[in-house]
């Protein structure tokens, strides 16, 4: 393979996993306003939140009513619905966690 197709594929593979990054990053920060809009956390900001931060427990300290409404958020705004708790309880995570599952699994 010659030098400018090496530089192209590169290039093109640089472009496409930055481009992924900066819509990842702003899922993330959307999640995070929403998170807050939804569950009236008014005394937080965006910035507040870590991305790998735990949303239930010892983290963020969100109950299970907490969760219901995460639950109707997902599948208000990103047209998922979740098969069970179980599977609510590892997508909720933390905000990086829910941001990967709606990436894969958005249909809105």
């Amino acid at each position: 393979m010659s030098l400018p197709k090496i530089i192209y594929y590169f290039c093109a593979l640089f472009y496409f996993f930055n481009v992924n990054d900066k819509q990842m990053d702003e899922l993330i920060q959307q999640l995070k306003q929403e998170i807050i809009e939804t569950l009236n956390l008014n005394d937080l900001t965006a910035t507040d939140i870590k991305d790998d931060e735990p949303l239930f427990g010892d983290g963020l300290g969100l109950d299970s009513i907490d969760a219901l409404e995460l639950i109707v958020l997902m599948e208000k705004n990103y047209g998922i619905k979740l098969k069970d708790a179980s599977e609510a309880k590892n997508v909720f995570g933390s905000v990086k966690i829910m941001a990967d599952f709606i990436s894969a699994n958005r249909t809105k």
